[in-house]
This record gives C-alpha cells, structure tokens and sequence, in this order.
C-alpha cells in the first residue's frame, strides 16, 4: 500500500505535525542525494565506488586484443659492451653435430646472450676501533671517530633507504624489517626502524623548514587537504604545490589556522581550491572547475525538474570552456585569443547561475555570489583552472594513509609530512631523491649544511 504525501495531505495534519512531517521530508531527501552520490558528482574519491557499480564507458571496446599489436616494432634489450660484464663464459662445441669429430679452435664472433641477475647481498660493515691508551700521568685517552661517522649502527645509505621504503614505497615498520632481514642480510627489527626513522626526519628538516618558508613568497598555489589519524585524534594533510617545490603539512585541525601558517597572514598570491570554507579566508581565490562540473553534475542526477534542467544547461558551456582551455594550453590560442573566446562563456555561465540562484538552489546562489573566483585563471595568465596539481600530490599520500591507517604520534606526522614534500619536490625537479636524502643524512653526521631544495 503506497500513500502520496501531497501539500493537501500536510495542510490537513495539526500544526506540530506539519513541522515534523516536512523536517522528515527534507532529511529524506537529504539522505537519498547522499546515497546517489558517486565519484563523478561529488568530491568522493574513484576509490570509494566499487569497479562494478561504473557505468559502462561512453566509447565502445576496440576489438583489438591487448598487448602489442601485429607490425609494430619489436622492443630488445641492447647487449651492454663484453668488457662490461663481470663474467664472460665462452660454450664451445666439443664435436660436430653432423659426424661427430673434434672440433677446437674460436670463432671470432660468436653468438652473444647476456643474463641480468642481481648478486648476493651482503651489508657492508665497517668497523672502527677506538684505541684507549694511558699516559705516563696515568690518564686515558680514548681515539675520536673519523668525522662524519654515525654514533649509531646505520649508515647514511641506510637510513635513507628505510626512510624511503616507507615514506616513498608505502611499506609498513615491519614489512621494512622484514625485508632488510630477508632480502639485504641486515639484522633489523620495527623499534630499530622508528630509530632510523626518526634520524631521516632530522636529517630533513631543515630542507622542510625552508621550502615552508618560501611558500607565502610564491605567487600561486594549489592547496588541498584529506583526512587521516594521529593517534585516536582526526587529523588533516595538507599540500600546497607551487612551481618548483611542494609542501605537506599535518595538523589535527582543518580550521582557516593552518592556512596562515603555511601562507601566512597577508599573503597575497592566487589559491586554487575546491569550494572549502576554510579557503574563504584568502584573497584570491581560483575555484577548482572539475569540482565545479561534478556539482553540475549531482545538479542532474537529482530528481528535481529544476535542478535537473540548470545543471544540463551548466554542462554545456563548461565543456566548452575546458576545450577552450586545452586549445590554449597546448599553445594553438594565444592569451588574447583565450580571453576572447571565453568572455561568452564566462557570461553565459553567471547568468545561469543567477537563474539558479533565483530559484533557490543553494550551491548556484554560493557560486553566483563568488563569481569572481569562478574566473581568476582569466585574468590572471599562469592560473591553471583546477586545483589538479594538488589532488596529484595527495594521491600517494592517501594510498599510504589507507595502508598504513594514519600515524601514532606528532613524531610520525613530522616524519610523514617531512618525506611527503622532499619526494614530491624531488619528482617536480627530476632529482634522484635517494641521493638526495642520503645526502642530507651525510651533513648532518658530519655536522655541515643541510642540501637544498629551494630556490631551483
């Protein structure tokens, strides 16, 4: 038996009924937009919808099997010089494979076959033996360590390694112990690891204290946040991506607070974001567009007429206004040529928002009446339209946070937050950030300056 809830039926019920009935109602509806929220019509990550609830894609399947396809060209591994090799092992025959008789002598180009195989690992240990000798005053004095010598038993190489196994390769403390033990010889435990851990950290902050110093000094940023765990309290990551350089900042609140401390309190570049309140605070602001369209989205995947018909028309010229971007961004517009073609879009889009502003949609009344931000990457040539760079950065940081379910301490978020931005600036300046953490592990046992990774 179905019942349809009319106004005529409300209109009916007492006063407090009323009340009820339409605050029931509103949660209701509240409850089904939440449930037919998916990754294309909300800010949830691909990762929340399971792989068989996508919709089919729009293209049709290639009927071409996959892997490489008939004609194309074949890829070989080049044969590396002979003197290069560490063994060379010569197979001669011995008879003929016809007659049978002896057969000696060389061929002075015989068929070469090379196999890579990785040698036996076994650490190196050094050992230092620090004399004591007495004087003939009967005092003793005990030899010094070489400069740079570590007090502890790890190496630079080491330590970085560890650091890297799981702020880069997302390895847990006892899947890193495990591995040194089974596949390096080196004896390790998950208490050593945090040691280890903690010394990378120190040997790197410095490095992170000045990229976050030069953060307000920089003209643009993507920043984003996610959530995760510090101990039994919520926390937040935070990344701002500039040019040359990216920083990541844990802190167990999401407030605006942050945002002064890693740009300061009069900061006044351009911020791309999503529609965070906490943004509000800034300037300038760049909304991020592919947020944008997704809200255009869930404008049609909603089962309200009105709703349903803006977010249709929102649709259109939003896709023109990111095949306009590309046209620009692979360099067939010019600046003056972009600006032209989007000043139609850009008032086709206000007016719609307008529309839905008067018709009560909440999110088109926000985005009408901040219009402004909706358009800075117009008027400002550098500005990208989405906040793409910094959801790029957080994505390796979220597959970590689900492996490894946040961190236990402030010391673990200084380690997570401080690994984050030196392999993510590493890989924006196309650094080897092997070598470039154990370098910093080498100053600082040998008590010199940090390396750098600003001003590039």
């Amino acid at each position: 038996m179905s019942l349809e809830i009319t106004e005529e039926r409300i209109a009916r019920q007492p006063a407090e009924a009323q009340v009820i009935i339409r605050l029931l109602l509103a949660k209701i509806a509240e409850l089904e937009a939440r449930l037919n929220q998916t990754p294309r019509n909300s800010s949830r990550p691909p990762s929340s919808e399971h792989p068989h609830a996508k919709p089919p894609p729009a293209k049709p399947r290639a009927e071409r099997k996959r892997g490489g396809q008939p004609g194309h060209e074949k890829y070989e591994r080049a044969l590396i010089p002979t003197d290069q090799c560490q063994d060379v092992i010569p197979c001669k025959p011995c008879q003929c494979r016809r007659c049978g008789r002896k057969r000696t002598g060389c061929d002075p180009a015989p068929l070469r076959h090379q196999v890579w195989d990785l040698p036996k690992i076994q650490p190196q240990v050094t050992e230092y033996q620090r004399h004591r000798l007495r004087c003939s005053c009967g005092t003793t004095t005990c030899g010094d360590l070489p400069p740079g010598v570590p007090t502890g038993q790890a190496g630079p190489r080491l330590i970085a390694l560890v650091a890297l196994l799981m702020g880069c390769f997302r390895q847990s403390k006892r899947r890193v112990a495990l591995f040194l033990e089974q596949v390096l010889n080196q004896p390790c435990s998950p208490g050593w690891v945090v040691k280890l851990q903690n010394q990378a950290t120190a040997a790197l902050r410095p490095c992170y204290e000045e990229l976050a110093a030069q953060l307000p000094e920089q003209e643009q940023r993507s920043l984003d946040e996610t959530p995760t765990q510090q101990g039994s309290h919520k926390a937040w990551l935070w990344t701002a991506v500039a040019t040359t350089f990216t920083v990541f900042a844990l802190r167990t609140t999401r407030a605006a607070t942050v945002l002064r401390e890693l740009l300061g309190t009069a900061y006044g570049g351009v911020v791309n974001c999503d529609r965070a309140k906490m943004d509000y605070s800034q300037s300038r602001l760049q909304w991020c567009w592919a947020h944008r369209k997704r809200d255009f989205q869930a404008l049609i995947d909603s089962g309200d007429g009105v709703k349903k018909r803006l977010g249709h028309d929102l649709m259109r010229p939003t896709r023109k206004l990111f095949r306009v971007w590309a046209r620009y961004r692979d360099g067939t517009l010019t600046r003056k040529s972009f600006q032209r073609l989007m000043k139609p879009i850009r008032q086709e889009i206000d007016a719609l928002l307008l529309r839905g502003a008067f018709a009560g949609i909440g999110m088109a009344e926000e985005l009408s009446n901040h219009r402004d931000w909706l358009w800075t990457f117009v008027e400002v040539e550098g500005v990208e339209p989405t906040n793409n760079a910094s959801e790029r950065a957080l994505r390796h940081a979220v597959i970590w946070r689900k492996l490894s379910f946040g961190t236990q301490s402030a010391s673990g978020s200084r380690f997570v937050e401080t690994l984050l931005t030196v392999v993510e600036t590493c890989r924006q300046q196309s650094q080897n950030v092997f070598d470039f953490v154990t370098h910093a592990v080498e100053a600082r046992f040998a008590g010199h300056p940090s390396p750098s990774l600003a001003g590039l």
